[in-house]
């Protein structure tokens, strides 16, 4: 029995691998119709919080790992008393929170963007120089910001103490905007043994803050993208973690790689995995909780993920025989019930001879779909 802190899409389709390979699943998550607590062996129906429940899914399962990083660092330093929990509470408390994730990195001589902590009005940590040098930047909260939300845009000082008291005032970092190329990023997996298989590197497009396309392999340089999977591994060592973990990269202009953020857990751009490699992120994690041997990513051939947002429910389910009439073309959805706009509510991948083929045949079914 492997457990499960969390019942969204990534839970759901963890738990999809992990039946496939045999094992059963926990899932331990507050809502009680989550798309993850559905095709769960067994549901605990409760707070990250409850030490009760927390204690229950502990004493029944051999490991333990989460679907996402705002779990309580707490909690699973309280479930490690009872088994194996990948990623580890000092893992995930880096990453959860925005001002220790750049200060571990800053630290550990990452190359990132300028920024600031902004914990108090008009108080600013960890930057030398006049915050002037700071604008145009982005406000960002510390914690539970995800897909665009908690974030702003801010040009000037006044800009910043209006952000920063619309964010109700709780610590942030104000990131320096860089003169972007493109976005990539790097989804990996390293077993308790040290050893580490990544996947190919990604190359992302985002829509409002939310990933919208992953292209694979990303069409930048083998240099960049050989530079990319180095400082990524590099990333997993200084954690010293253990299980999948995704480095997002801004890729400069002038070809410098910065670090933009760090995930303790399968990522929205490792999903083309699924169907483009011999092994997928979720088979991975289940792979490095489970202590078996890492799998294989090669890539069968590059392809095109693309989100499928709650927007398009908007006049009703979409049709989708405008995607499954294509036979190099795979659906995913995640089974949740209602369809909020921006949420992400499945998505599919196109496979194709070259990444630019797939690229031009999922953004033509991108279209259609939209336009019906």
């Amino acid at each position: 029995m492997l457990g499960l802190l969390g019942g969204g899409q990534l839970g759901r389709m963890f738990a999809m691998a992990a039946h496939q390979m045999g094992y059963q699943v926990t899932v331990l998550d507050s809502d009680p119709d989550s798309p993850a607590g559905r095709i769960a062996d067994q549901f605990i129906c409760a707070e990250y919080t409850d030490r009760a429940a927390l204690q229950r899914l502990g004493k029944q399962c051999a490991a333990i790992t989460t679907e996402f990083e705002n779990i309580p660092a707490a909690a699973l330093a309280q479930l490690s008393e009872f088994c194996i929990v990948s990623p580890d509470a000092k893992s995930v408390s880096i990453a959860q929170n925005r001002i220790s994730e750049k200060q571990f990195l800053q630290a550990n001589n990452f190359s990132i963007a300028s920024f600031a902590i902004i914990e108090q009005a008009g108080q600013f940590r960890n930057f030398t120089n006049s915050i002037a040098g700071l604008f145009p930047g982005i406000l960002k909260v510390s914690q539970f910001g995800y897909d665009g939300k908690g974030q702003k845009h801010v040009n000037n000082e006044a800009e910043l103490s209006t952000a920063f008291v619309e964010m109700k005032s709780v610590p942030c970092v104000l990131e320096k905007k860089v003169p972007l190329k493109c976005e990539v990023s790097v989804v990996l997996t390293r077993g308790g043994d040290g050893k580490m298989v990544c996947f190919p590197v990604v190359e992302n497009q985002h829509m409002n803050g939310v990933l919208d396309i992953s292209i694979v392999p990303a069409r930048v340089s083998a240099e960049t993208a050989k530079q990319a999977l180095e400082i990524a591994g590099n990333v997993a060592d200084t954690l010293n973690y253990r299980g999948v973990l995704c480095v997002e990269f801004f890729l400069l202009e002038d070809g410098q790689l910065v670090i933009n953020e760090i995930a303790p857990r399968p990522h929205n751009s490792g999903h083309f995995s699924i169907d483009a490699c011999i092994t997928s992120q979720f088979e991975q994690q289940v792979r490095a909780l489970c202590e078996l041997p890492l799998g294989n990513t090669a890539l069968h051939k590059p392809s095109v993920m693309v989100n499928l947002l709650g927007d398009l429910w908007q006049n009703g389910e979409p049709d989708w025989l405008l995607v499954l009439q294509q036979p190099s073309t795979k659906l995913h959805l995640y089974g949740k019930r209602a369809a909020r706009p921006g949420r992400k509510m499945g998505h599919f991948t196109v496979l194709g001879e070259t990444a630019d083929q797939a690229l031009t045949k999922a953004l033509h079914i991108k279209r259609v779909i939209e336009s019906n």
